[in-house]
């Protein structure tokens, strides 16, 4: 399949070059429908607008024309992170400190595979997560296999959209 580490190092430019960050890097949907997903944020909100994500797209792909680095057919899918964005970057679990996660590790450590809990810091390159009534427990990043915020109050009024303007605006075709 695609290389995602070459991949990221051919977006990660187009999306700087924009004025974004690059979340993620991702191929879903194995042989039967690959797709390949880039998550980016403006890095002063932390958001995306759909104006963003077309010149994103738009940028990505004429300059996959050129060096066509994926073989096969595939999907390009350009995106925000979303509410319940994917924590893939250690300044993530910093930036997001006292938030929900879920995160998954690739290997069991003192019998848990899944922290569940609010990010409580970083040191160097360990994350801290607060589980509660189970205390706290510290992973290194590398151990991490996939993480991501939870949907809380607390999150949805950290990251209410700049504009709601024309929300309530239903516009019919035809």
């Amino acid at each position: 399949m695609a290389d995602i580490a070459a991949l990221t190092t051919l977006i990660e430019p187009e999306a700087k070059a924009l004025g974004f960050a690059l979340v993620r890097v991702k191929m879903l949907g194995g042989t039967s429908d690959p797709t390949l997903q880039i998550m980016a944020e403006r890095p002063d909100t932390r958001q995306l607008t759909i104006d963003d994500c077309a010149a994103l797209s738009r940028r990505i792909s004429a300059l996959f024309d050129e060096v066509d680095p994926i073989a096969d057919a595939y999907r390009l899918e350009v995106s925000s992170p979303g509410i319940d964005r994917p924590l893939t970057r250690l300044s993530d679990y910093a930036d997001w400190a006292g938030h929900e996660a879920r995160i998954n590790l690739a290997e069991p450590q003192d019998g848990r595979k899944q922290l569940t809990g609010v990010l409580a810091g970083v040191d160097g390159q360990t994350i801290t997560v607060d589980m509660g009534k189970h205390g706290r427990m510290s992973v290194a990043f590398d151990a991490v296999s996939h993480a991501k915020l939870l949907i809380t109050d607390r999150l949805i009024a950290a990251t209410a959209p700049l504009s709601a303007e024309g929300a309530d605006n239903i516009q019919v075709e035809g």
